[in-house]
């Protein structure tokens, strides 16, 4: 008979916010696919400020109370979706019913709320050390796990959330862009992820601003995160007088794999970022991707799968973007190697691995 699990998230979608952690969605899918019971206690608003903060955060504890005090639900595994909040109201449901706990660890969560101040990381510290697993999303995430926080090796795997190659596929890019209506001559350069600074949107348009190509076009999909940020960078675009940047709003996956075939090159500026799932989507779309030289999206883009360049550097960026677009020997090479590694990370067999942990 197969396990009971339960999922803990702070990120899960919902119709209203389709794109809001769709990521663990997509492996819930599959669990549940695979014969697995998997109940959810999840958020699905992804809106910030103090007052939308105190008010989800304290449904989702409420939520929490009731599952422990009323329902006292049975289950065989506790799976938790990043190390903290998740994983603290985990390791206290671990506690009281003496269930193994597992912590999926993204990124975000060691590099930035960790490091809010010393009583989380304390927390998040405490956490790692009390799981019974943890896994990695990627490589350098592995290292800090172990160097950082003392985690034992044999009690980490590296398992990213792998890419559905059922959504993410190349398409006709002619009659994608028929079918969008999109008139422009240029090259089409994507952006896909949340507005925030630490996405490096305002690096990118800097970027863009320094092509030599007056019939480009950058489109921007994305969740308004940081409404302030959002502010300085309509501020930027008019002072200098910006043409042809185009904000979309955050889409379902389907339409976003219909983005990246329509792209020529995709752009992950980020600052951090623990994997860099949404490179590996567009590799498994056949676009060539170039991104910061941080986290696990160093290591994806390695092996000529994509160009990398130092975070915070508008010109590096724009140079990359322009060898991406003016060299069709090294487009092709990065296709061919962005297709490899989509193949490896395909989330039909990465999340045998996941039943494995689950299993033993």
């Amino acid at each position: 008979m197969k396990k009971r699990i339960l999922i803990i998230s702070t990120m899960y979608p919902s119709q209203k916010y389709p794109s809001f952690g769709i990521f663990v969605e997509n492996q819930v899918k599959r669990i549940r696919q695979n014969g697995y019971s998997a109940d959810l206690l999840v958020i699905k608003n992804p809106k910030m400020g103090k007052a939308n903060l105190i008010i989800k955060y304290g449904v989702w504890f409420l939520k929490w109370l009731d599952l422990v005090v009323r329902k006292r639900q049975r289950y065989d595994v506790i799976h938790a979706h990043y190390a903290f909040p998740s994983g603290l109201l985990g390791l206290w449901l671990k506690r009281m019913i003496k269930v193994p706990l597992i912590i999926t660890v993204h990124g975000g969560d060691l590099d930035k709320m960790a490091n809010i101040n010393q009583r989380i990381k304390r927390y998040t510290t405490d956490i790692l050390q009390a799981a019974d697993h943890v896994i990695a999303v990627g490589s350098r995430l592995e290292k800090q796990l172990m160097q950082e926080y003392q985690i034992d090796a044999a009690k980490i795997s590296l398992l990213n959330m792998g890419v559905n190659r059922s959504i993410f596929y190349p398409m006709s890019k002619t009659d994608l862009r028929k079918g969008q209506q999109l008139n422009e001559e240029g090259p089409i350069i994507l952006f896909v992820g949340n507005i925030i600074e630490n996405k490096g949107v305002r690096e990118l348009l800097q970027a863009f601003e320094q092509l030599e190509m007056s019939q480009a076009a950058l489109y921007i999909i994305g969740a308004i995160k940081e409404p302030a940020y959002y502010q300085v960078l309509q501020q930027y675009i008019a002072d200098h007088a910006i043409e042809n940047v185009h904000f979309l709003p955050a889409a379902d996956q389907q339409t976003v794999a219909r983005w990246m075939n329509i792209a020529d090159v995709q752009v992950v500026p980020s600052y951090i970022e623990g994997f860099g799932l949404v490179a590996l989507e567009a590799m498994s779309c056949h676009t060539p991707v170039v991104g910061s030289h941080v986290g696990g999206l160093q290591y994806l883009l390695a092996d000529q799968a994509g160009l990398s360049v130092e975070p915070k550097d508008p010109s590096a960026l724009k140079q990359a973007i322009e060898q991406v677009l003016h060299d069709p020997e090294l487009r092709e090479n990065m296709i061919l190697n962005g297709e490899a590694k989509a193949d490896n990370n395909d989330q039909e067999k990465l999340i045998q691995s996941l039943f494995t942990i689950y299993d033993r």
